[in-house]
Order: structure tokens, then sequence, then C-alpha cells
């Protein structure tokens, strides 16, 4: 039940780069969890009060037999000289104790438990709670959240603050641990400890957390730190033999590099375990610096003289049929590449209803391997989507018309609606979304990705930005809005300029829906430039 309890915690709330288990990577299939805890409470109530019922009968029988054999056991040959008492004496012993012994027996719990056994068939399994659990790992990585804040729910734009007991830091501890991420283990035991101090409560020990502190610091390369903090394990608990064969094996160790063991004064020491570990892991990539920069808002390129090339415009498409009455409202995101937002695109009832259409057919996102060709999930696209065509649903294909009303592209060869909800620390890191030669088979007929056409289906209340690390621009979610941008060139070569990421959602849910549109039918709509880059 501590598992399960985190996960739900987590999921409210909550460098490792796994990939993450099924349940967590959409909040729109998370939901139906609180309905099912919201009926596990209903029926442990129930069976509550059915207990209390029953308590109550079988206490009511006790004051009435104490009374009895209070008076029975004070004069027993008389009390049963008279027969009726005799009788009824022989009627209890055989008859009423046996329906008494039949009561204590009743299970109450039986709804309960039958109950409990249907839907733990929904419940998260200890894959979606460790994938949760670094979801938040990422989320802290990207966003620069200390172990603290985390810890009491200080996060941007939550409406629901929710803190993590001193088991739970433990808990997130132990996950990174077990994945060799130390320096996220050293975060974590550091606030487990921290939390200790404070006088929390906990069944978790100083020495347990000590334990995992102490060696993953040692593997993060701290020798002296590592010698220290060994020390104070010892002293927490002297019969702790694995620390002591580890601190005789760390001073080996030390004395081996040529290092000096001197030991701390109090002062010294009891600042260095209030430090946090801030070093990243060795493989940290360049590109990832400026991806997790923009996520934060830190990095954008939008000097003033390229807002002043920024227009808002109403937008018929050269006086389409459908966009004469109602043209629609048009901003410009990037001046180059040009990236355009699209205002009140879709209604809220369209939204909805797609939404509705989708949340049953959402599977865990897949990409193409670039090697195989085949169609696999990776630990960089962390959502669920669903494809929707255009010929089952009204909805649906009301919103292709009009996204090729508004582009004057052709959509009989675009691929189908494709819809995504994203999790918690749901992302997408930066990728194109055109295909690089040599292409994919299922392009030869359709050609690349010529460009893509997104819809935003929810506010995200922290996190969730779609930013293009090459040139330094951040798009936000805003309900109801869609952004489109080329993705090729006239020549037909790609827009490398063109790679983006879906930041981690932070806070909220996100829900998307995009139209990747490509080349074939597009030859008149779109003629090629004179250069390879027109």
């Amino acid at each position: 039940m501590k598992h399960w309890a985190l996960f739900l915690l987590l999921a409210i709330g909550c460098n490792v780069w796994q990939i993450e288990a099924e349940f967590f990577t959409s909040i729109g299939q998370m939901t139906d969890l609180i309905y099912v805890e919201k009926d596990l409470v209903k029926s442990l109530k129930e069976y509550i009060k059915a207990e209390e019922s029953k308590l109550t009968e079988i206490k009511s029988w006790a004051e009435k037999m104490d009374q009895l054999t209070h008076t029975s056991t004070s004069d027993p040959e008389g009390y049963l000289g008279h027969p009726v008492n005799a009788y009824k004496l022989m009627k209890r012993l055989n008859t009423d104790w046996l329906k008494l012994e039949s009561l204590v027996l009743q299970q109450t719990s039986d709804a309960f438990i039958a109950n409990l056994s249907i839907q733990r068939e929904n419940f998260p399994t200890d894959e979606d709670e460790s994938g949760a659990a670094k979801a938040l790992l990422r989320l802290q990585d990207t966003y620069r959240l200390d172990s603290e804040s985390i810890s009491k729910g200080k996060l941007p734009g939550a409406q629901h603050v929710v803190s993590l007991t001193v088991e739970d830091c433990f808990e997130l501890g132990k996950i990174a641990y077990n994945d060799g991420d130390y320096y996220h283990t050293v975060l974590w035991m550091q606030q487990t400890l921290r939390q200790l101090g404070e006088g929390e409560s906990s069944v978790v020990t100083q020495a347990e957390a000590l334990d995992y502190l102490s060696y993953s610091v040692y593997q993060m390369g701290d020798m002296q730190r590592a010698i220290e903090l060994t020390k104070r394990l010892i002293a927490v608990d002297p019969t702790h033999l694995r620390a002591k064969s580890n601190l005789h094996y760390f001073k080996k160790l030390l004395h081996e590099e040529g290092q000096s063991d001197q030991r701390m004064d109090e002062e010294f020491y009891q600042s260095q375990s209030k430090k946090e570990v801030d070093m990243r892991p060795d493989n940290y990539i360049s590109e990832r610096d400026s991806y997790e920069a923009l996520c934060r808002g830190e990095g954008i390129k939008m000097t003033t003289r390229r807002q002043s090339r920024l227009f808002c415009r109403y937008h018929n498409n050269n006086n389409h049929p459908r966009l004469i009455i109602a043209p629609i409202k048009e901003e410009d995101e990037w001046d180059s590449p040009h990236i355009v937002r699209y205002h009140e695109m879709l209604s809220d009832a369209e939204m909805e209803k797609i939404k509705e259409i989708a949340k049953p057919m959402l599977a865990r996102a897949t990409v193409r391997d670039p090697k195989t060709g085949v169609l696999t999930v990776a630990n960089y696209r962390v959502s669920k989507s669903a494809w929707l065509a255009d010929d089952e649903y009204p909805v649906v294909n009301r919103v292709n018309k009009r996204i090729g009303d508004i582009t004057g592209l052709e959509m009989e060869t675009a691929e189908l609606l494709q819809v995504a909800n994203y999790g918690v620390g749901g992302q997408y890191e930066p990728h194109f979304d055109f295909s690089r030669r040599p292409f994919d088979s299922n392009l030869a007929t359709l050609g690349n990705r010529l460009a893509t056409f997104l819809n935003y289906m929810s506010d995200v209340p922290a996190g969730g930005a779609t930013v293009f690390p090459d040139f330094g621009a951040a798009i936000y979610p805003k309900k109801g809005t869609s952004v489109f941008w080329y993705n090729l060139f006239k020549s037909g070569e790609g827009d490398y300029r063109t790679r983006h990421a879906a930041c981690p959602v932070l806070v909220g849910s996100k829900w998307v829906s995009n139209k990747w549109i490509h080349e074939r039918g597009q030859e008149f709509k779109r003629p090629c430039g004179l250069t390879e880059v027109d």
C-alpha cells in the first residue's frame, strides 16, 4: 500500500532518462484512478459502518450477559431453582452463544475485499510507480527544483499543495539508487535526513538513509565526504558491519590516492551534512542545456528588433470562401523560420469531443527507429497518443477541413489527426518532424512531412512549452490555439532549424493534436523555389 500511495502522491504533484511505464504517460487516463480510489473509499466506509454495527450488537450482548452472570453467580443454586432460568441457561448455551459465535465470525469485509480484488486490475504496477518517480526526478533537473521545494509541494502553478513524507523521500532515493542514479540518490537521501532532523516521525532511520547516502557519495567520487558520512553512520549505528568495512575500504583508497584523512571539526561536519551535491552526469549533452534552459524560460532569443517584425492580422487565405466572413486571427510567433499561431482555432466543444473520442484509444506514443524503420517506444518521448480518422468522426473531419482552409494545403495526403496527452513529466525531447534521407519506405508515395499544424487543447499551468533549441524560441500552450510551421524548404530539403521539443509538463495535463502535412498534392499549392533554402 505504501508504494501505491506514493504513486498517487506523485501523480497528483508528481537526470534519469529511462523508458517510463504505461499509466502515468497520460493524465487523461490517470484520472480514472482518482475515481477508482473514490470507489474504494466508499466501499471501505461501508465496511467500517458494517463492522461498527456488528461491534455495537456484540457489545450490547456482552453488557446484557455481564449483568445476567453477575446475578446468576451470586446465588447459582437459587438462580437455577427457578425453572425458567434453568431453561434459558440451556437455551443460551445451546443456541444463543452459537448465534453470537456466528456473528463474531461474520465477514463484514467480504464486500470490500471483493471490490478491492476487482479494482486491483486497474492499480498501477511497480513499474508505474518507478516511472512516476523518475518523471519527478526529470522535472527536478529540467526546472532546477530543489528537493525541499518538491517535498513541500512548492511547485509553480500548482493548485493542490501536497507534501512528501520521510518515507516518500526515502523511496525516491532508493528508486534512483536501484537505477544507478547516484546524483539523485544523494539529493533525496539528504532530504530524508533533513526531514528526520526536523523531527518528522518515520519508520525510516537515519542509519538507513546514511547507508545509501555515504555509498552514493563515494560512487560520485567524493571520497573525503564518503568517509565522514560513513563515520556518522557508525556513530548512529555502531553495529553496522558493512559501514565499518566500507570505512576501511574508503580510507585505503584515500591513502592510495595520496590524500590526507583529516577529521572535520563539528561545524564543518554539520555544514557538509546539509550540503546538496550539484553535479551533472558525465553523459550530459550540450543540446539538453539549451533545451532545458528554454523550458525554464531562459535563453529565448526574441530581440526587440525581431519583435518589431512580428504582427497580428486577420487571415482569410486569399479570400477563401469559408474564411471571408469569419477570418481567423493569425499572430506571428517567430520570423525565421516563420512560425504563426492561430487563435480560436478550436472551440471548447470540439476539443472536449476529440478528447472524449481519443481517451479510450490512447496508447504509449511511438517513434520510428532510424536503423530498422520499426515503430517503437523511446525514452525521449513520454506521452500517450491516438490516431483519429476524419471519415469516422465528424468533428475530426471538420477540424481537418479547417486546417486545409487556413493553410491552403492539400489534406488528402496528410496523416491522420494525432491526439496526444502528456502526464507526469510528459515530454518529447528534441527531434525533427521530417524524415532525413534515406527516407522511410512509407514516405515513397506521400513524400516527406512538409509542415506541422499543432493544436493546443488545454492550458498548462507550468511547463509543457514547445521549444526550438536551434534558434531559441519557446511557444507556450494556450487552449484553443494552434501553431503552424514548414519543416521543409520549397526545394524539399529539410529545414534543420525546426528541430524542436515538448518540454516536460511540470504541473497540469497537456492535451495536443497535430496534423502532419505531406509533400504530395502540394506541387501547385507550394511550388518549388529557385534555391535550396527558399
